[in-house]
């Protein structure tokens, strides 16, 4: 159950994208403001059908206040800043370097050298699929950029794989995405203009962006890195971008290409091969416990 709850996070933030449309008139933080504080009313909601007392403060050490706040702020805060200084899709490229170091790092000793084959198949069909077309280079003005995607790859990988190392409850994110919200809120206030009120697409969009990928999904992630299958859902946090057009695609927002499809079959077989089971002579010899 724990790692379906982790493939529906995936699921959800492949929608990323498609609910975004609704909302870039919104200045970023405030955005993020608002689907923060719809993922701290989910946490509310939950305490109130379940009836239990709604304000019990969490039970969260500083490492986990710190891991988390960091985790959420500090990967959106990248990601945005990012977009300011270089081309999104470079961005995207770059930001997707998380799930090959997520699933190095959750793999167990024996899995390793097929851990990072699988992430180099997965990774090779994230580059399909968003590779610019054009003869066009990235401008050197973008390095900035690039950097801050980099540290949006290495913070999400280390938040992720934090989690699976960690216990708590996973309503816990509720009490993190309350900080994160007040951050983004002071963060909104002393840098953008603000878009009060909202209209109803774009009050919608962002109703669902905080029920969903900027918002529940990382409940259920939680849940999933915590008691699920924590290799494969490293491996299928690759399908990520691809599932994301695969719904733009849909949604007539974009055409099918045959990049599309060349993508999911390396993003599939890059699932499989991390997933292979290795050979226990081939284990305990990695393990230098054989004779």
């Amino acid at each position: 159950m724990a790692t379906l709850q982790g493939i529906m996070a995936i699921s959800l933030w492949s929608l990323l994208a498609l609910l975004g449309a609704l909302t870039t008139a919104i200045p970023a933080f405030q955005l993020l403001f608002i689907c923060f504080s719809v993922s701290t009313l989910l946490m509310f909601a939950g305490r109130l059908i379940h009836r239990r007392p709604m304000l019990s403060p969490p039970d969260l050490s500083p490492g986990q206040w710190l891991v988390g706040i960091t985790g959420l702020f500090g990967f959106h805060w990248c990601y945005f800043t990012a977009l300011k200084w270089a081309p999104a899709l470079e961005v995207s490229l770059i930001v997707y370097l998380w799930p090959l170091l997520l699933s190095l790092l959750v793999a167990g000793r024996g899995r390793r050298h097929l851990a990072g084959l699988g992430s180099l198949l997965g990774f090779g069909g994230v580059a399909v699929l968003i590779a610019p077309s054009g003869d066009a280079g990235p401008s050197n003005a973008g390095l900035v950029g690039y950097g801050l995607a980099l540290c949006c790859a290495l913070i999400w990988a280390g938040y992720s794989w934090y989690l699976s190392r960690t216990k708590g409850k996973a309503e816990d994110i509720g009490w993190v995405s309350l900080a994160v919200a007040l951050l983004s809120l002071l963060v909104h206030l002393a840098t953008e203009q603000g878009h009060w009120p909202l209209s109803a697409r774009e009050g919608l969009g962002a109703l669902l962006l905080g029920l969903g990928p900027v918002g529940g999904a990382f409940y259920l992630w939680d849940r999933g890195l915590k008691q699920g299958n924590r290799p494969l859902l490293a491996s299928l946090s690759f399908g990520t971008p691809l599932l994301s057009s695969v719904v733009l695609v849909l949604a007539g927002i974009n055409d099918w290409r045959p990049a599309t499809i060349a993508a999911l079959m390396l993003v599939m077989l890059g699932a499989g091969v991390a997933n292979l089971r290795p050979r226990r002579s081939a284990m305990l010899k990695e393990e230098g416990v054989s004779g």
